[in-house]
């Protein structure tokens, strides 16, 4: 699948070289495979998805895979209406610098709990250096997520990415966390 890529040199910013998904979305037969090969390798029942690729590929995990029941969308600011106390802020260091991402406890909360945990799978697009994913699963596992008056933990059980760049070594500093699954390796 790593044929259809396409990439761009210093983009956003010198020295990186951005890998672009899209074409992932311009061929049907390839998006059909790449769906089924995401949903075999999201075990969790309930799915973190930030924006906004990452919502391109978790979606269709609802109607294509029957044991994922959750999409919990990651949003950056301004972006998700919220309750008072029901809003989450991530400082995550990206590649080429910091940014902000938001989730919301009641998305988590309207999920599948098993046992005494809500699992998540972390699902992205591009596995880099692992900040954002890291961010995200540190700030998900100090939750405590309260539905009947009764507090469950979360569990981040695996991460899963469209495509690793295995030169930044994001596998490794996640696999700390979880196990780390990547459709495409370049």
């Amino acid at each position: 699948m790593k044929e259809v890529l396409k990439y761009y040199k210093d983009f956003p910013k010198e020295g990186i070289i951005f890998v672009d998904i899209i074409p992932f979305l311009q061929n049907k037969a390839v998006f059909k495979q790449l769906t089924a090969a995401v949903a075999e390798a999201c075990t969790a029942p309930n799915i973190i998805a930030p924006e906004a690729r990452g919502f391109l590929f978790a979606a269709p995990l609802l109607t294509d895979a029957e044991h994922i029941e959750n999409i919990i969308p990651v949003r950056k600011s301004g972006k998700l209406p919220f309750a008072e106390g029901d809003l989450h802020e991530v400082l995550i260091q990206k590649e080429y610098g910091f940014d902000k991402l938001y989730y919301r406890l009641s998305d988590i909360a309207a999920g599948k709990v098993n046992g005494d945990v809500f699992e998540v799978t972390i699902l992205d697009d591009v596995l880099a250096t692992g900040g954002t994913a890291e961010g995200l699963a540190t700030s998900l596992e100090a939750q405590k997520i309260v539905v009947d008056d009764k507090e469950y933990g979360v569990k981040v059980k695996e991460f899963v990415f469209i495509v690793e760049i295995a030169d930044l070594k994001g596998k490794e500093r996640l696999e700390k966390i979880a196990p780390v699954r990547s459709i495409t390796v370049i």
